[in-house]
This record gives structure tokens, C-alpha cells and sequence, in this order.
């Protein structure tokens, strides 16, 4: 029996508490994958702004389509898993996740730019399922109390996915020359071929690796709850406030780290009049501050509160955001990479405060928190539209002002309702 205090419930395993480490380490591998589909994205839309002539508003498509599936699956992904467990869901994200990087080839071969943006849906339809199911498995794999760091650690991992993802896209898919649109479709088949093969095998890993399939019990008074209908446990989860103002910060989020991301490229090319290759190298530099911002986050939470290191490492941003968007030059990049350090924490800290002690809501709360991706869809078109009417600079002024409210729901709005 692993108990979780604080939560109001106890979770089940036939394994002990020791048992829990090859399932957390085989989870962790998953926020690595994720991290690299993520990160390709910022490569894709400047490649593809290039190759098709888009305009920065257009590009942001890619985003559309990756973030869009999120809050279409995520729903679904939480009642696939309450009925079926979460090392299901997690084989069902990995099989869509390997599906879609195959279908690049196809899509790529077609010369197709609606097929290529389908296929990355179907990648990110697995995506969604592996979040939905990964992120509240981590927070529950050990003790309630550090839920937070754990999560943290866990995807600190994915900090290598964000790594090496820019540096793929810089070595495999730019190119030094004008591509044609042959040309330009041909170049990202490689990867994304190797990535389905990766994920095959992990798959495989994890179809013959013993997974604790933890189950929740409750109450007397939950365990009559749970055969409540869908509208009954919607109603019983936004009684939380805690997890509706989370959501919404969720959302903010990923918008901000959707738009800064994607757009990062541009920006530096704007401010220090560099090459795609070296703006992509720079992308990788960010993201390896952005995983050590995990590692030392992850530390500070031993002493500090996650919901108030939550508050100051947005602080942190606006503060970053605003001289990004005032300033010129080296500057402006050092002030972005300022940003990714104290973005590193925010995903999984908002997560973990919006979920905890919601009980047996939190499979249901887990998955409109990872609706809450969406953000990172609809947030990239309407800075790419600032961008192309104004400056890539003016348009920093809109993540400023999102994040503002994230630092205010760490302050406050993440507390607990008793």
C-alpha cells in the first residue's frame, strides 16, 4: 500500500514503493520525446516560411495543428484512461506519436503542406495522450508531498528533447541555399522517420516492463461519487477553485511558450542580423538554459514553496519580456535567454498545483489541463499578425501581460480552497 496524505486518498499497488522507480524512469523517457517533437516545431515554422513563401502568421499553422490536438485529445485521453489505465493511454499516445512522424514521408513525397500539417495532428493526438497520462503518473509515483519536485524532475528531462531538436532541425533540415519546395518537403522526412523508430521501440519497452497500475480509493462518500455522470463530475471539479484558475494559467502558458518559441528564430535574426543555422544553434543554447532552469528549480523547491517560486520566476519573465521588447541587439537575445531559465519550471509547477488534492477528479482535472495546451495554438497567429504589422519586437509586449497573471495565480490563486 502506498498512501498519500493530503489528498484525501490512497493509492493501491501490487508493487511496493521501491517498485516505482523503472515505471518513473520509463516515464521520464517520455518528456524527452515530447520535447524534441515540441522544439522541431520552432525549426519547421522558419523552414517553411522559406521553402513556401509564408508569411510568420501563416507558418504558425504548424503550432495550430500540434497545440489544437491537445484540447481536442485530452478529454478523450483521460476517459480512455479511467476505463482502460494509464500504461494503456501511454501506448495509445506512443502508437498515435510514432503514426503521424511516419506519415511525414508520404505527406512529404505528396509535396503536400495540408497533408504534412495532418500528420503532425495525428503525432500530436499522441502527444496529448502521453501528457494526460505522464504528468499526473509522475506526480503519484512517490509521496504527496513531493509531487511537485517530481514532476519537476521528470520533465526536466524533456529539457534534452528541446536540446536536440533545434540542433536536428539546424543540421538536417536548413539548408545553406534557397530550397525548392521539393527540396524543401524532402529535408524533413529523415528525422521524423528516425523519430518513428525510436518510438516503436520504446513502445515495445513498455509493452513488456511490469507497469504499477495505481488505482484510486477513496471514501465512502467518493466511491458513491464515482459512479456520478460525466456532468455530475464536471460540476464537482470546477467546485475547485484552485483548478479552474490553473487551467486558464496553463493556457497562458503554453500560449507564451508557443509564441516565444516559434518565433524565437525571427527574433534573432532581427535583433544581431545572423543566419537561420545560427539562430537555431542559439534556439538549442536556450533550451539547454531552459533544462538547467528545471535542475536548479527542482532544487530550490527542498526550500522554497512551488507555488511561490511559481510567482517569481514569472516575475521573472515579465521582466525579461518587457527588455526584449524595448531594447536592440545582444540585449534583446540575452533577455530571451533570461526568459527560457525561469520558463522552465511553469508547465509542470501549474500542473501540480492545479491538480492536487482533487481527489478522484484528478484523472478528469489532469486531462483540461492539458486542454489548456491549446493556448500554444491560439496565441502564435495573433503575435505572428502583431509581428507582420508592426515589429517581432512590439509583439513581445503580449506574453508580458499573460504571465502577469500566471505570477498572481502562484502568489495566490494556486492556494487550496478548504
Amino acid at each position: 500500500m502506498a498512501s498519500i496524505s493530503g489528498n484525501k486518498q490512497s493509492f493501491q499497488s501490487n508493487s511496493s514503493q521501491n517498485n516505482y522507480l523503472v515505471p518513473f524512469i520509463l516515464v521520464t523517457s517520455l518528456f524527452f520525446l515530447w520535447g524534441f517533437a515540441i522544439s522541431m516545431l520552432d525549426v519547421l515554422n522558419k523552414h517553411f516560411q522559406d521553402t513556401l513563401n509564408l508569411t510568420i502568421s501563416q507558418s504558425t499553422w504548424v503550432q495550430i495543428v500540434t497545440y489544437g490536438a491537445y484540447f481536442l485529445m485530452a478529454l478523450p485521453a483521460g476517459i480512455f484512461m479511467k476505463k482502460w489505465g494509464y500504461k494503456k493511454g501511454i501506448l495509445a499516445g506512443l502508437l498515435l506519436y510514432s503514426s503521424g512522424a511516419f506519415l511525414v514521408y508520404p505527406a512529404s513525397e505528396a509535396q503536400s503542406w495540408t497533408f504534412f500539417l495532418v500528420s503532425l495532428f495525428i503525432l500530436a493526438c499522441g502527444l496529448a495522450f502521453l501528457e494526460t497520462a505522464a504528468n499526473p503518473y509522475a506526480t503519484v509515483l512517490g509521496p504527496a508531498e513531493s509531487s511537485e519536485r517530481r514532476l519537476n524532475l521528470a520533465q526536466s528531462f524533456n529539457g534534452l528533447g528541446v536540446i536536440i531538436g533545434p540542433l536536428v532541425g539546424s543540421k538536417l533540415v536548413f539548408s545553406e541555399h534557397q530550397l525548392s519546395v521539393e527540396e524543401g518537403f524532402k529535408s524533413v522526412q529523415l528525422p521524423y522517420m528516425i523519430v518513428g523508430g525510436v518510438i516503436l521501440v520504446i513502445a515495445l519497452f513498455f509493452l513488456r516492463t511490469p507497469m504499477p497500475e495505481i488505482q484510486e480509493t477513496s471514501s465512502a462518500e467518493d466511491k458513491a461519487a464515482e459512479n456520478a455522470s460525466f456532468s455530475e463530475s464536471l460540476s464537482g471539479l470546477f467546485k475547485n477553485k484552485h483548478f479552474v484558475l490553473g487551467a486558464f494559467a496553463q493556457f497562458l502558458n503554453v500560449g507564451v511558450q508557443g509564441c516565444v518559441w516559434g518565433l524565437f528564430i525571427n527574433f534573432v535574426m532581427d535583433a544581431i542580423h545572423i543566419t537561420k543555422h545560427s539562430a537555431a544553434d542559439l534556439l538549442s543554447l536556450g533550451m539547454l538554459i531552459f533544462m538547467i532552469g528545471r535542475f536548479v528549480g527542482t532544487f530550490l523547491m527542498k526550500y522554497v514553496k512551488p507555488n511561490v517560486l511559481l510567482g517569481f520566476y514569472s516575475l521573472g519573465i515579465v521582466a525579461a519580456l518587457l527588455v526584449a521588447s524595448q531594447v536592440q541587439g545582444q540585449p534583446a537575445v540575452y533577455a530571451l535567454m533570461v526568459f527560457f531559465f525561469f520558463q522552465s519550471i511553469t508547465f509542470p509547477t501549474i500542473f501540480s498545483l492545479g491538480v492536487k488534492d482533487l481527489g478522484k477528479y484528478t484523472k478528469l482535472g489532469s486531462s483540461f489541463i492539458i486542454m489548456g495546451i491549446v493556448g500554444g495554438a491560439a496565441f502564435p497567429p495573433l503575435m505572428g499578425a502583431i509581428a507582420d504589422n508592426t515589429s517581432i519586437s512590439t509583439s513581445m509586449l503580449l506574453p508580458v501581460a499573460m504571465f502577469a497573471y500566471i505570477a498572481w495565480y502562484g502568489f495566490s490563486g494556486s492556494k487550496v480552497s478548504k
